[in-house]
């Protein structure tokens, strides 16, 4: 199999979807403030299930189950660091188990997905963190993923320029290949800003000429919303990565999705025309989706 940074100068590759999503709807309770997570110790064989479904549909990378698994998340529910760290490496098995012959990416949720408020999506707790306290919180689970084997960090969902900093602080520290990901809203300028209001180009120069990082680019994202995160995203010079939720939203206090579905495969030749390399979906993104995607991109 090739290294991952090799297939995408060659082109584009196909991400799986929500993972949350599938195993939800195969009658899974995610509902809880560890969301999949939970499944890695309850049934580490859905999840695989869940890998094998987006592969068998097309994903050639599958994105472990790791986005809020944290050993301080699981010692809030009662799980000693031990274990918590085993199944933060487990992740990454689970994910090869499913996947099959493709690649696989460790995810690295933000801080934000830890509190499980919704806080990913403003990156309220930024100022009262730090930089300092964010890298400390992100070393032992990229860590424990790159050493289980994952190909490659998929630091995502990433909503404040601090945090990015953290992240790509880190990575260089541990040299380990990521991508980084950010959440992105635009505003009335076009402009596509971090969910602290940052403009995401400035934030996508600070990881241009890194050489741990193999694409720069947003998720969870609405997919109507992408297209200024993608332009913004190639300026640094980096393969692009795109995955955009279903264009819902998430009801952090009423724990539901509100609004309507979006994702067309319409919008995935400009996608990629604009530079995208890595292409998938995030949450309520289902494996019909994702072949639809794939069939799209081949």
């Amino acid at each position: 199999m090739l290294p991952l940074a090799d297939a995408l100068a060659a082109g584009p590759v196909v991400l799986d979807g929500g993972l949350s999503t599938e195993l939800e709807a195969r009658g899974h309770d995610v509902s809880s403030a560890l969301w999949s997570a939970r499944l890695l110790r309850e049934d580490p064989a859905a999840v695989v299930a869940a890998h094998a479904a987006f592969a068998a549909a097309g994903a050639q990378v599958a994105t472990t189950a790791s986005y809020q698994a944290t050993i301080e998340g699981f010692a809030a529910t009662g799980i000693d660091a031990t274990e918590a760290r085993r199944l933060i490496a487990s992740s990454v098995a689970l994910a090869r188990e499913g996947q099959g012959d493709g690649w696989v990416a460790g995810s690295v949720g933000p801080y934000g997905a830890m509190l499980a408020d919704g806080s990913e999506y403003t990156g309220g707790y930024v100022p009262d963190v730090g930089i300092a306290a964010l890298r400390a919180f992100h070393r032992p689970r990229m860590e424990l993923l790159a050493e289980a084997g994952a190909d490659v960090l998929a630091c995502e969902t990433v909503p404040a320029a601090a945090e990015a900093e953290a992240l790509l602080t880190e990575a260089e520290a541990l040299d380990v290949p990521i991508w980084l990901s950010l959440t992105t809203v635009v505003d009335d300028d076009g402009v596509a800003r971090t969910r602290r209001g940052e403009p995401a180009a400035d934030v996508f120069a600070m990881a241009a000429g890194l050489p741990v990082v193999l694409a720069v680019g947003i998720n969870c994202t609405a997919p109507a919303a992408v297209a200024p995160g993608i332009t913004a995203a190639a300026a640094a010079g980096t393969p692009v990565v795109v995955y955009p939720n279903s264009g819902e939203a998430w009801d952090a206090a009423a724990r539901c999705w509100t609004g309507s579905p979006g994702v067309s495969p319409e919008h995935v030749p400009g996608w990629v025309t604009a530079g995208a390399r890595l292409v998938g979906g995030c949450c309520r993104v289902r494996p019909a989706d994702i072949a639809i995607l794939a069939a799209t991109i081949s």
